[in-house]
């Protein structure tokens, strides 16, 4: 992923992704993504995806809401709920 792109659409506070690609000339696609994911229910993926996204931010819920797309209340019911099930939550700072 450019820098530029993260530096936009990330904010200040989330940390870029480097991209890791397998080979020289060999990145993932979905297509190849997705058939890795397949045996994991679609809550497992969405939790992994939350709290990998707020560890990328250093825990800044409204910066990783804005990047997944999600509201900051429906990030905020969806962290309660993990800390529920007992999940760690990256914490802000």
């Amino acid at each position: 992923m450019p820098r530029e792109y993260c530096d936009v659409n990330l904010g200040t506070d989330c940390v870029p992704v480097p991209e890791t690609p397998l080979s020289d000339s060999h990145t993932l696609s979905p297509h190849e993504i997705v058939p890795m994911l397949i045996g994991s229910t679609v809550e497992a993926i969405e939790r992994e995806l939350v709290l990998q996204t707020l560890a990328r931010c250093h825990g800044n819920r409204t910066h990783a809401a804005r990047l997944l797309g999600l509201s900051v209340r429906t990030m905020r019911n969806k962290i309660r709920q993990y800390a529920t099930d007992g999940v760690v939550i990256p914490a802000h700072g």
